[in-house]
């Protein structure tokens, strides 16, 4: 009978290591699903921000003044969207 009870108490211990582990993967899977929400909001405020760039860019002239590293000179780059202005 010592052998019987062992035996059962194993089975025990296993059905509740595989619960644990059960649980465990849903909760990495909920850590996933948050990230990937919060990755996608990123991507939705990064999206928002390079369309404002692009919309500036096409309706009126942009310049960027740049440092070159390696000579100290100054270079000014100008972009020029092909939309008329608005007024």
């Amino acid at each position: 009978m010592g052998s019987i009870i062992v035996v059962r108490y194993v089975a025990l211990a296993k059905t509740d290591e595989s619960v644990d582990a059960t649980e465990e993967q849903a909760r990495d899977v909920q850590r996933i699903k948050q990230r990937l929400d919060m990755l996608d909001q990123r991507l939705d405020n990064i999206d928002s921000m390079v369309t404002a760039v692009a919309e500036r860019v096409m309706s009126q002239l942009v310049t960027l003044e740049i440092t070159c590293p390696h000579c100290g000179r100054d270079v000014e780059i100008a972009i020029v969207g092909s939309q008329k202005p608005r007024r």
